[in-house]
């Protein structure tokens, strides 16, 4: 089940941040997050008091979270979108993130489903979403959710690295 989360979410979100730094430290690295600097409890905590974070759950565990909002980023405005759309019709997928024990469940795909048909209820027409050009799972999984590329462009992340980020956009 996915769910609005509660404020007693965010230790088992910060648990998942926390498991993600933890596998990369051990192998290939997919995000190009910072431990104790983002994704962290206090981002959950200020989406959650947005109203705009969510978890994925089952039998009482958090597998997942996704903030879903419409704040596009300063840089969106260097992509070519090709979707047109006011914006208060344009959805926005932030931090979407699954635990590493539940990789390779269909997860993250529960999770875009969600965060579309969320956006929709909500009376948005287009989803955009931004991920690291190195995160070759997102740079796969939006692709064959129907997602289209619209561009690449460095952003300056959370205010402590440049990098490349690729913006897919769907028509919702």
């Amino acid at each position: 089940m996915i769910r609005k989360a509660v404020a007693g979410d965010l230790p088992g979100i910060g648990e998942i941040y926390e498991a993600v730094f933890d596998a990369e430290a051990e192998g290939t690295v997919y995000t190009n997050w910072q431990r104790g600097i983002y994704p962290t409890v206090e981002t959950a905590r200020k989406a959650l008091e947005a109203g705009t974070l969510y978890v994925g759950e089952e039998e009482g565990v958090l597998w997942g979270a996704v903030n879903l909002n419409g704040t596009q980023l300063p840089e969106y405005d260097d992509i070519p979108w090709k979707l047109s759309a006011d914006q208060e019709q344009v959805g926005v997928i932030h931090t979407l993130c699954i635990h590493p024990s539940q990789s390779g469940r269909g997860r993250a795909k529960q999770m875009v489903a969600f965060c579309e048909e969320t956006a929709r209820a909500q009376g948005k027409t287009v989803m955009r979403l931004d991920t690291w050009e190195g995160n070759v799972p997102a740079n796969r999984l939006y692709p064959s959710q129907g997602y289209c590329l619209a561009g690449a462009a460095e952003f300056f992340f959370q205010e402590f690295t440049r990098e490349m980020l690729n913006c897919y956009e769907k028509r919702l």
